[in-house]
């Protein structure tokens, strides 16, 4: 799925960084931290990976918040590219939690 050790960085489409900023109030720097996150759980987003793989990655931000962002993989697989990002829902956190748990 995701080597972490080809990842060198963040692609950002600046359409995508205003929707979520101005829709979800979630900034870049919010949505790059979930990728630090050390409980970081990432899936395959199957049912939206009509011309590209996406994925779905559930993880907080350096300040604990929730965080759900979908993404993809750009320039071979070193490059996340953000596509949306949003306060992860109650199911998730539940999901989030458990995996963590376990």
């Amino acid at each position: 799925m995701i080597d972490s050790g080809l990842v060198e960085g963040f692609d950002w489409d600046e359409g995508n960084a205003r929707k979520s900023a101005d829709k979800h109030g979630v900034t870049q720097a919010e949505a790059e931290q979930v990728f630090f996150d050390e409980r970081l759980l990432v899936s395959s987003d199957i049912g939206h990976s009509l011309a590209e793989a996406r994925y779905q990655a559930l993880g907080r931000t350096g300040d604990g918040r929730p965080l759900h962002v979908t993404f993809t993989l750009r320039r071979n697989g070193t490059r996340l590219r953000v596509i949306s990002a949003r306060d992860m829902s109650r199911k998730e956190k539940r999901r989030y939690d458990q995996t963590a748990e376990a």
